[in-house]
């Protein structure tokens, strides 16, 4: 029995249709037409999740039933390759918005990308991405770029993080239109171990408007000197402020 003949046989006595394969396998239906009209063939790594799919051994899965004198070789390397891609875990839901599925996971080795409204991958790209790199709406991850980033090092209109960088910066070095941070600096304010901006409230103030904090100066006079400033603060920052 030819391979394209099994895979036939075998998907219609799990009762999969192509579609429902393809989404077992996380490829396109075209994918799977091709491998069973003969056109192409799987490559190992493929195989092998078929196989396990369909609960039957490699040997039988490429073989068939009928083809007793065929042997499959399979060398070092693509043994390699199939234990690598055994580690390997990717998933897309088959609900879409905009062209994107609800759900992208991509999950192993080397570049795994992946792009949905919830993205979950090594890289991920979303409105809500996790990963590695993560690019979104809202962005995680050792490096987070959106609206709302948190990462390692993180880029965003709220941007949180050990190097942040953002409308609003929180992290140990921060850089922002408001900066808080070990290192903070910003063009409004800025508050911090180091702190430089219009505003620069911390132990090492520089700045136009600077409230210099240390061990000697308490809560009430920080929240008093902040309180006379000749500047507006945003409604947010006054709400911080007031819990001194």
């Amino acid at each position: 029995m030819k391979l394209q003949d099994n895979l036939i046989k075998l998907r219609k006595q799990k009762g999969y249709s192509q579609e429902e394969l393809a989404y077992q396998l996380g490829i396109s239906r075209q994918s799977v037409s091709k491998w069973e009209s003969g056109v192409s063939l799987p490559e190992l790594d493929r195989l092998v999740e078929i196989a396990d799919l369909y609960e039957v051994s490699l040997d039988e899965l490429v073989r068939g039933e009928t083809s007793l004198k065929q042997e499959v070789h399979i060398s070092d390397e693509q043994l390699r390759r199939v234990v690598r891609r055994s580690r390997d875990y990717e998933y897309k839901s088959q609900i879409q918005i905009f062209g994107l599925p609800l759900v992208h996971v991509n999950l192993g080795r080397g570049k795994k990308v992946a792009k949905g409204i919830f993205a979950f991958g090594n890289i991920a790209i979303g409105v809500f991405a996790l990963g590695g790199i993560g690019i979104g709406l809202i962005g995680l991850g050792g490096f987070a770029l959106g609206l709302l980033a948190l990462g390692g090092m993180s880029i965003g209109g709220l941007s949180l993080g050990g190097i942040s960088i953002g409308i609003i910066a929180i992290g140990g070095l921060s850089v922002g239109v408001y900066a808080i941070g070990g290192f903070a600096f910003a063009s409004e304010v800025a508050i911090g171990g180091r702190a430089s901006g219009n505003i620069a409230i911390g132990a090492i103030p520089s700045g136009r408007y600077i409230i210099e904090t240390s061990s000697q100066v308490n809560t009430k006079e920080v929240h008093d000197a902040i309180m006379q400033l000749p500047v507006s603060l945003p409604g947010w920052l006054e709400s911080l402020f007031s819990i001194y």
